[in-house]
């Protein structure tokens, strides 16, 4: 059984930076996707970034792009998310995801595994 540990989210004032870390437990296999997503109280789960352990060219929402990073160390098992230029409508909780395939990014039911999610919170 894989776990997911987030660490890193916070409260910050728009236009600042936050790093989230996912640490998986060890993986069976070499090669696995990884995600970001994140929930707004009312909203549904919605994909922010994803990441193939092969070194697939990464995906992120629209709503990111240019100010979101995900990367990985496979070494380590951990995934990352660099959050710059933070908007209030950025805040959400945050959430790992893990899984052997995944032929969306944006479809959660795709992903197996699930971290216990990381609050991130964006004052204006």
């Amino acid at each position: 059984q894989v776990q997911l540990v987030e660490s890193g989210g916070g409260s910050v004032q728009a236009g600042g930076s936050l790093r989230l870390s996912c640490a998986a437990s060890a993986w069976p296999d070499d090669h696995y996707y990884m995600g970001w997503f994140r929930q707004a109280p009312g909203e549904q789960r919605a994909v922010v970034a994803g990441i193939h352990t092969g070194g697939l060219s990464p995906y992120y929402a629209d709503s990111v792009k240019g100010r979101f990073t995900i990367s990985r160390d496979n070494a380590k098992n951990t995934l990352y998310l660099q959050m710059n230029s933070l908007k209030p409508e950025d805040t959400a909780m945050y959430f790992c995801a893990a899984a052997q395939t995944v032929t969306d990014y944006r479809a959660a039911d795709q992903w197996n595994y699930w971290g216990q999610g990381t609050q991130v919170t964006v004052s204006s």
